[in-house]
């Protein structure tokens, strides 16, 4: 029997881009998010949630915690069934990973593996997850929501169920895990109010002394404080958000690359294809030639999926890779 899951319910303003809900112990999804808040049903089974590209603040309540974090690809969330969630707002376009587990299938790890009294179990609802081991886990099965079956895919779900509901017992249980320390930290108000200003001023000269001043900090307390809610320097993060406008621009096909390079202050087009072949693995007029050799594929689409290729949390491997996934998805 399938498993019963809340997505639809739950996510009524998303795009669902594929899911696989066939098997009893496991469902996937796929999904799109525009900027704005979600319905918050009671969950009937345990949510892992897994941000592949975009990001933003997620603001979010439940069973009486606000939580607040700065979302980027690879980070997850878990959302444990019967969680009494009360708020879940998403400042940004983001595209994510859900996974549905059964409390079923940790009750049953609880009692083959670790030897712990079920009814003792209860997940964390955590936030804000860099752990690369959980996304390691479950990024694979991404890849079943996009090619045929396959006849070992029922042996590769249960293995992966195995892995993954170990590793929550392991580390996500309500008395291991431990939510990060707030201080010392750039609260998400004044965190906010730099990523606003970024936005605001990719066409122009961006200091680290003016993006300080928006934090009301000094410059040095600054930079610690934005890698540590980022995980990106102040400059890294300002480099990345112009090539992230930038890619929208090529897939549009309005500008040349001349303009481009002005409106989103690179000050030139050598700089310009300079600095985006190192974060794409591709020149500017490769990834136009792309985007507008493949009438079918919407820009959206592209700039979503390409979104985060220098850190490759989607787990293209390479730009080979990532060509080959632009042309299967305009057969489709």
């Amino acid at each position: 029997m399938a498993l019963v899951t809340h997505g639809d319910e739950k996510y009524k303003n998303s795009e669902k881009l594929a899911e696989v809900n066939d098997w009893p112990g496991l469902s996937i999804e796929h999904r799109k998010f525009e900027a704005g808040r979600q319905a918050t049903p009671v969950p009937i089974c345990t949510e892992i949630v897994m941000l592949l590209s975009g990001g933003g603040m997620v603001s979010r309540a439940g069973n009486g915690e606000i939580q607040k974090s700065l979302a980027r690809p690879g980070m997850s969330y878990l959302v444990p069934v019967g969680t009494q969630e009360s708020h879940l707002e998403l400042s940004d376009r983001m595209e994510c990973l859900h996974l549905y587990l059964p409390p079923a299938l940790l009750d049953h790890s609880a009692l083959a593996d670790f030897d712990i009294d079920p009814a003792k179990i209860e997940i964390a609802y955590a936030h804000g997850l860099a752990d690369q081991v959980l996304f390691h886990i479950c990024s694979p099965l991404r890849d079943l929501l996009h090619r045929p079956r396959q006849p070992t895919d029922a042996l590769f779900v249960e293995g992966i169920q195995v892995a993954l509901a170990a590793h929550l017992l392991g580390n996500y249980t309500i008395d291991r895990w431990r939510a990060p320390d707030k201080s010392p930290a750039l609260d998400p108000r004044r965190l906010q109010r730099v990523l606003d200003y970024i936005e605001a001023s990719l066409g122009s000269d961006v200091r680290l002394e003016d993006l300080a001043a928006q934090a009301c900090l000094s410059p040095y307390h600054f930079s610690r404080l934005f890698r540590e809610a980022t995980g990106l320097s102040p400059h890294r993060y300002v480099t990345d958000r112009r090539v992230h406008a930038a890619r929208q621009e090529l897939a549009r096909d309005h500008l040349s690359l001349v303009e481009i390079a002005l409106e989103f202050g690179f000050g030139s087009q050598a700089n310009f294809t300079r600095v985006f072949r190192k974060a794409a693995n591709l020149t500017p007029g490769q990834y136009r030639e792309l985007c507008c050799g493949q009438a079918e594929v919407k820009a959206d689409w592209l700039e979503s999926h390409s979104a985060g290729i220098a850190h490759d949390p989607a787990g293209f491997g390479n730009t080979a890779q990532w060509a080959s996934s632009i042309a299967v998805a305009a057969t489709r």
